[in-house]
């Protein structure tokens, strides 16, 4: 495993079987951020097999915390996944075959898996697009008058609650 990171995005969620879509969705919006759709399917998978490896493992009525951590080093995509069970902090990293994974425990409160998986043909880290955020613009709201009431506008309150009554759930 290549410790020079050149980009890094992380998730934590609770370690309920909800946390393995959560977990797939996380993956394609960060490698679309990243520019690099063709790992879509294979990462997803990756990542959502740990993620389920670990979910599997809990126990539903006090679920622990599951953090999904993507990071780009050297010629790959590694896949982390850390957890705080306790009760199989010793246990071996999955297997997915053709890759390379590993655990380490974490002091004290759980372990690391990772996963390494090989970034396109010709393609490294420090290549990859970092994501073009735009400036953010805040607008100043401003101070209300002494006296004057503040809140909500009621007229949107009333859309909000009518948009809702008129759904069916």
């Amino acid at each position: 495993m290549n410790s020079q990171t050149a980009q890094l995005d992380d998730l934590r969620l609770v370690a309920l079987p909800s946390a393995v879509k959560c977990t797939e969705l996380f993956v394609r919006f960060s490698l679309t951020e990243w520019s690099l759709r063709e790992l879509f399917e294979e990462a997803s998978t990756v990542a959502s097999q740990l993620v389920s490896a670990v979910v599997e493992r809990t126990d539903p009525s006090a679920p622990g915390f599951v953090t999904v951590r993507l990071r780009l080093s050297g010629n790959c995509l590694v896949v982390e996944i850390e957890d705080d069970q306790l009760a199989h902090i010793h246990d071996d990293a999955p297997v997915l075959d053709g890759y390379a994974t590993g655990a380490v425990p974490l002091e004290g409160r759980g372990k690391l898996v990772w996963c390494e998986v090989p970034l396109p043909s010709g393609v490294t880290a420090a290549q990859v697009r970092l994501p073009r955020r735009d400036e953010r613009r805040t607008q100043t709201v401003p101070e209300p008058a002494p006296g004057e009431a503040t809140g909500p506008d009621p007229g949107i309150v009333d859309r909000i609650l009518m948009s809702l009554q008129n759904r069916d759930w």
